[in-house]
């Protein structure tokens, strides 16, 4: 056996191990009646109690997990829909019209990327603008935060879109914003389709930024859930595992049936190039 796949194959297992392990205790603690998870250890149930704990959990604090998935569902959607079609508008005018002020935007966007978000400012911006603990005001965020890194990706593979099929629809009578979501925007569908996942993956899991700017048991979203359980169920293991485990399914689906298209949208742009 050659050393490169000897190497694969530990890797393999190395992250099999670190994944699949605590996913599989959180599955089986999410399984067991409240004496035999307070135990902690990684034993089969003498019972399994799953139905009866997802029950509990969503009932749990009028049905908290059920508003917090509708809450995350449109945080997520809003910020990641704004964010691709921003982030492909911004990558194509900055790849294909070179102007004086790409050096600045260009600096902007790296910004994004390497500043640290500043919470108290961004309270005082929001409650100025009355975006303060609503919604709209997250999404804001949350398509502030994540832009650069669409930006850059989007921007890598626009370049390798030929210019001839802008001149081509502009001949044809297209106008700039025709030119971009009838001709440009459907060549984008891989990295469209990696931005997406990656990005609603990022939102759906976040956890600082709806509780600094969307407080409140009304706004809790999914991941405020297992913070807030771990207060109220501290010694209920059980439920807390619960949680975590429904929490936890969405964007563990998400990989799983997008990974190819993941890897192929981040090569894509270098491929082609």
């Amino acid at each position: 056996m050659k050393k490169s796949a000897f190497s694969g194959i530990i890797a393999i297992m190395a992250s099999s191990v670190i994944f699949l392990v605590p996913f599989a205790f959180i599955l089986l603690t999410a399984s067991k009646d409240q004496r035999q998870a307070a135990r902690l250890d990684f034993s089969w149930p003498t019972e399994f109690h799953f139905v009866d704990n997802l029950i509990a959990v969503l009932k749990a604090d009028d049905y908290l997990l059920i508003i917090a998935y509708i809450n995350s569902i449109i945080l997520t959607v809003g910020s990641v829909s704004i964010m691709v079609v921003l982030a492909a508008m911004v990558a194509f005018v900055l790849q294909r019209r070179a102007g004086r002020w790409n050096g600045l935007i260009n600096f902007l966007v790296l910004s994004g990327l390497i500043i640290p978000p500043a919470v108290v400012p961004t309270i005082w911006v929001l409650d100025g603008l009355g975006l303060f603990r609503t919604m709209a005001g997250l999404i804001a965020v949350e398509v502030a935060f994540g832009l650069s890194f669409c930006v850059l990706l989007f921007r890598a593979f626009v370049a390798t879109v030929p210019r001839e099929l802008d001149e081509a629809a502009i001949l044809d009578g297209a106008g700039p914003a025709r030119l971009f979501f009838r001709v440009i925007l459907p060549l984008l569908r891989p990295v469209v389709i990696t931005a997406v996942v990656v990005q609603s993956v990022t939102v759906f899991n976040d956890f600082v930024n709806p509780l600094y700017f969307l407080p409140g048991s009304d706004n809790a979203t999914v991941q405020l859930t297992v913070y807030n359980f771990a207060g109220q169920f501290g010694t209920q293991y059980h439920l807390l595992f619960m949680d975590i485990l429904l929490v936890t399914i969405p964007p563990l689906i998400m990989f799983l049936f997008f990974n190819g298209r993941i890897v192929a949208g981040m090569t894509a742009g270098a491929i082609k190039g």
